[in-house]
C-alpha cells in the first residue's frame, strides 16, 4: 500500500484521536483487501468476515499478541492512543478493549502517516497470523 497523498504531516505532533481516526481507516483497509485477496466471496460474506477482524475485542487481541514486536517508539504511540480520553465507548465493547483498539488505530495511524508502510504491512500479517 503506498501513500495516497503526496502531503506531508508530522505524526509526532497529533493527537492520539486524530492518529486514531486515520488508523481505523487504514486497519479497515488492509482487513477488507486482506479479505478480497482470500477469495472471492459474495460481500455480505466479506462484510461479516471482516467485523470479526475489525473490532475491539479483536483488536485488543492483536495488540496483546504485538506488544514483544513493537519497538520503543511505537509502544509509545500505542499507550498515548490507548490513554486518551474519550466521551464514549461502543455499546458492545468492555471498555478496555476500546482503548486497546483504539490504541492500535493510533499505531496505525501514525505508521502510516510516516510513510511506514512496510511496517504496517509486517505488523498486520502478524496479527492475520495469530488470528
Amino acid at each position: 500500500m503506498d501513500r495516497l497523498t503526496d502531503k506531508k504531516c508530522n505524526p509526532k505532533q497529533l493527537s492520539p484521536q486524530t492518529l486514531a481516526f486515520i488508523g481505523d481507516t487504514v486497519y479497515d483497509m488492509l482487513a477488507r483487501e486482506y479479505l478480497v485477496c482470500e477469495a472471492n466471496r459474495p460481500v455480505g460474506e466479506l462484510n461479516k468476515r471482516k467485523v470479526k477482524l475489525v473490532n475491539c475485542k479483536t483488536q485488543s487481541d492483536a495488540v496483546k499478541q504485538l506488544m514483544s514486536d513493537l519497538t520503543e517508539d511505537e509502544v509509545d504511540i500505542y499507550k498515548r492512543g490507548r490513554n486518551a480520553f474519550t466521551k464514549n465507548t461502543p455499546k458492545n465493547a468492555d471498555v478496555a478493549d476500546y482503548h486497546a483498539a483504539t490504541g492500535l488505530e493510533a499505531l496505525f495511524g501514525y505508521l502510516y502517516l510516516n510513510g511506514e508502510i512496510n511496517r504496517l504491512n509486517e505488523l498486520f500479517e502478524k496479527i492475520i497470523n495469530a488470528a
